[in-house]
Formats: C-alpha cells, sequence, structure tokens
C-alpha cells in the first residue's frame, strides 16, 4: 500500500465476512508474529496484519524519523485506503502503544472494538508510576543513560527481559539469532520510535476511549506487571474485559498461539 509520502507498505489481507479486524505487531517484529494464528481468526472474520514502517517487508520504508505518530497516521491511511469500518483493532506491545496514540489522534469513529496485548499508557516510570518498562524499573535517568549506547548491546536487554529464559543462553550463542531478527528492521527507524514510545504517556486519553476495551497480558509478565489489568479496569470508562495469558511472557502471542486465536475468535463473536 502507498503512503501519501510515496512509501509502501506491505500488508495482508485474508479472510471475509462481517467483522473486520486489524492486527498490529510490536518493535523489531513483523506481521509473522501472527502467523500461527491467523488461519483460525481468518475463519472468522476480515483479517488484516501489516508491517509498521522500517519493520519487515516494509523496512525500506524508512526515509521520515519515524515516531508513535507517524504511525499512527499509517493506520489511518490504511484504514481509509481500505475503506474499513466497525474495525476490532488489535495491537501487541509497540502495536498496542499505535493503537492507542491512533485513538487519542483520530478518535474511536472506525471502530467496534480495540484490543491491547501487554502494553503499559506510559514507558517511564517515576515516584508515583511504577506499572511502565520493565516492571517499574525503567526510568527517564536510564534512558538518558542509554543514548550515545551500541544498539545490539540495548536490543539484547530489551530481548532478554521480554523472554527471560534467553537469559541463561551465553551471548556468543544468542548473538546470531538477536542479529537475524535486527537484519529484518531498520535500525534508524528502530532507535526513533524507541525514544517517541518512552516519550508517550497514555494514561488520560485511556479515559476517552469509547468502544470495549480487551486487555490481553501475560502473567507472570516480563517486561510488563500483570497489575496492569487493574489500572485499565479502573481507568476505561467503557466495557471492559481483561483476559490473563497464564505462564506467559511478553510474547504471550507465540508462547500461546491457540489460546491466542482462540480469545480473538471470541472477541469477535
Amino acid at each position: 500500500m502507498s503512503l501519501s509520502n510515496g512509501e509502501k507498505i506491505y500488508y495482508e489481507d485474508t479472510g471475509k465476512g462481517d467483522n473486520t479486524i486489524v492486527m498490529m505487531h510490536g518493535w523489531s517484529s513483523t506481521h509473522e508474529v501472527f502467523a500461527e494464528a491467523v488461519p483460525k481468526i481468518s475463519e472468522n472474520a476480515r483479517c488484516i496484519t501489516y508491517d509498521h514502517r522500517g519493520h519487515g517487508l516494509s523496512k525500506e520504508a524508512n526515509r521520515d524519523n519515524v515516531t508513535m505518530d507517524t504511525l499512527a497516521s499509517d493506520l489511518d491511511e490504511l484504514i481509509k485506503g481500505l475503506d474499513l469500518h466497525g474495525i476490532t483493532l488489535l495491537g501487541w506491545s509497540m502495536g498496542a502503544g499505535v493503537a492507542m496514540n491512533y485513538m487519542s489522534n483520530y478518535g474511536c469513529d472506525a471502530l467496534r472494538q480495540v484490543v491491547l496485548c501487554d502494553m503499559t499508557p506510559k514507558q517511564l516510570n517515576d515516584n508515583e508510576w511504577k506499572l511502565g518498562l520493565y516492571q517499574g524499573e525503567y526510568t527517564e535517568e536510564d534512558m538518558k543513560k542509554e543514548a550515545g549506547k551500541d544498539f545490539y548491546s540495548l536490543y539484547k536487554v530489551f530481548a532478554t527481559a521480554a523472554i527471560p529464559k534467553l537469559k541463561k543462553v551465553p551471548g556468543f550463542l544468542l548473538k546470531k539469532p538477536l542479529k537475524e531478527t535486527l537484519s529484518k528492521c531498520d535500525e534508524k527507524t528502530l532507535t526513533s520510535l524507541s525514544v517517541s514510545m518512552k516519550s508517550k504517556d497514555y494514561r488520560s486519553s485511556i479515559e476517552n476511549i469509547s468502544v470495549p476495551f480487551y486487555y490481553f497480558y501475560a502473567v507472570p509478565g516480563s517486561l510488563f506487571s500483570p497489575k496492569l489489568s487493574d489500572w485499565y479496569k479502573e481507568h476505561v470508562k467503557t466495557e471492559f474485559t481483561a483476559i490473563p495469558f497464564d505462564d506467559s511472557t511478553h510474547m504471550l502471542i507465540s508462547d500461546n498461539p491457540d489460546k491466542f486465536a482462540d480469545e480473538v475468535v471470541k472477541v469477535l463473536s
């Protein structure tokens, strides 16, 4: 699909029916994270997945300084370009951040409901907010210390926090698969999006969501605390449903692809 700036992003459009779901992947991931779940979901709905700018098959769409607002604008272009209405908007990790950014900037008129998967509305923790990145341990000071550091080293910290079992893998064995994952993305775009995500605070806009809200979250969690579910329950003013994924990390979609597909189908019904 061509964007307004002339660049192209890759998307897949499968399935059919009265329901439409748009599913968005996370930072440094691709649409392939949903690959195991799409066949079952597309039996029940029109299912659209795509690669964000600088990711996967949209890797070359990286001319601009890409921010969360950029990705929200891309989503708006996708929705309008495909003439989508009554959408179930599902975002995992950064994709959930894109969903929050989209609703904050464009409202909920095109949406039927929203599903956020394991994501905080505010990544930076402080004295009063402990539900951000790394289960409340990551602060603005940590972000400042990261400036100028080797990108692979920072990515390794992220990856091992998202998938704790990787901490047991020797560094020399871990480097190749992590580098292969990074090779699918544009490093400049990943860096700009990382900074942009950490600058955002969607907490006030959460209360303005006007469509049913579902939250899929990992237990015991890895990047984020399961207690986020309680925060959303308290602050979402519309119909709210929390769905825990037991024995899961931040990678709850690939940890439990069958449960993920089943829960999405239930949301769509």
